[in-house]
This record gives C-alpha cells, structure tokens and sequence, in this order.
C-alpha cells in the first residue's frame, strides 16, 4: 500500500509513531524514504550465511514487518538455528508473523512483541539492529549494546544500520538536502518531506558514524566497520572477537 501518511496538511502534527497507520503503509515508506535499503537487506543475509553457526540464536532487534529476518532466513545453512524477531509495536510484529508464515521455511522464528532492553541475548551468533537504536534514548544505547555484546558468542556478528548526522555542518546539510532530493524523487511531496522530518524529529535522534564506533567499541567490540553508506544513511558491522 501506498505512504500517504503526510500528504496532506496536519494541523497538530505529533511524534511519529510506529502504530497501525505506519505499520500498513511501511515497506512502501521505507523503501521510498531510507537510500540504499533494498542493499542492506541484501547483504544481512549474506552476512548470515557467513555468520550463523550451528546451534544459535539469531536476533532482529526492531525487526518491523520482517524483511531482514527473511534475508536471514534464505540464506542460512546451519542446522538447529532459532530466529528471535522483537519489537514493540503490535501492529507490526502482527503483520511480521502473517509475512512469514507465508514463505515456508524449516528454521522456526519466533515473533516477541517486547522491548527490545527487557529480552535476554544469548547464545547469538548475529544481531541485527537495522534503524532502531536511534529511536532509543541515547542515555540507553551503551546498554543495549553491551548486553548485545554479552550475548553474542565469539565471532558473532552485530549489524547496525542508521540515519547518520555529521560533524561538519555544511557536509550534514549537504547530506541531508540530498536525502530529501531522493523522497522527492521517489514521489513525496514538499509537504510529505517537511511533515515527516517534524514529526521524527523528537523521535529519532541520529549519532555520528565516529559516535556509534565508540560506542561499540566501549561496548566491547574491537572490530567495527562502516561497510555502507549511502547519503546519511549507512550500515556497520561489529564482529566480537
């Protein structure tokens, strides 16, 4: 279905909020809003047929109406393999479980409508973190991260996928002015880009890419990489050595 959501006027534009609204129109919204999207999906899943080992938990933290747990899902070999999907939204973790039942598979997921702070990590050989850090408090993230660290096994693999700011403001503005070219390009409005960005702004507070690899590294990760960028989007990978 078609992103409406913002193409007209709101008169009292609140906080963006993943409800029923959002969850409906998503994978139109996404692909038309996050550069390079359909890329990072990709690739998580064959980061998980590198990754994934035997008889491991593979988590998707914010895992939305699960297109990356599916990119897992194909790609992965191993045996006795249990994908954990979480996320807080009921609309979509209702929308995520109808999704995968439609694609047969052996490996069995288990869809968790929680927050992702409250779920035990273990046993994990991969994380997926595909724009949802930035939708926590930032006072929260080290957190996360250390107990995603904590529960992965050795040379198990975090991938951390966000919407970026920059130190050099003519860089950022730059960046950010190309990303609303590319929602323009793709069918938004003036009034769609504007809405949108008022809406998300008390919602999604966006790090630095050298932010993210300190805070990664100070979470335990020795390895930490940018392999995607595209605009002020991007994607990292963090493997636990």
């Amino acid at each position: 279905m078609k992103d409406t959501l913002f193409s007209a006027p709101i008169e009292k534009l609140g906080d963006f909020t993943f409800d029923e609204s959002v969850a409906e129109v998503f994978p139109d919204m996404i692909q038309r809003s996050v550069p390079g999207y359909s890329n990072i999906i990709t690739a998580i899943g064959m980061l998980a047929e590198r990754f994934v080992t035997d008889n491991s938990n593979v988590y998707d933290l914010g895992c939305s109406r699960g297109a990356g747990i599916l990119s897992i899902r194909r790609n992965v070999k191993k045996a006795n393999v249990q994908i954990i999907g979480v996320d807080n939204s009921l609309p979509m973790v209702e929308r995520c479980r109808t999704h995968l039942n439609a694609y047969h598979s052996d490996i069995p997921v288990d869809i968790l409508c929680d927050d992702i702070r409250q779920v035990e990590i273990k046993n994990a050989s991969m994380v997926v973190l595909n724009f949802t850090l930035q939708f926590l408090p930032r006072s929260d993230r080290l957190q996360l991260l250390t107990k995603i660290y904590q529960g992965l096994n050795p040379n198990g693999i975090l991938v951390l996928s966000e919407k970026f700011t920059f130190e050099n403001s003519e860089m950022n503005e730059l960046l950010i002015d190309l990303h609303h070219t590319f929602k323009r390009a793709n069918g938004y409005s003036e009034l769609e880009v504007s809405q949108k960005r008022s809406a998300l702004e008390n919602v999604m507070l966006t790090d630095s890419i050298d932010t993210h690899k300190q805070r990664l590294q100070q979470a335990g990760f020795s390895q930490v990489e940018l392999w995607f960028q595209c605009f002020n989007f991007g994607s990292m990978v963090a493997v636990k050595r």
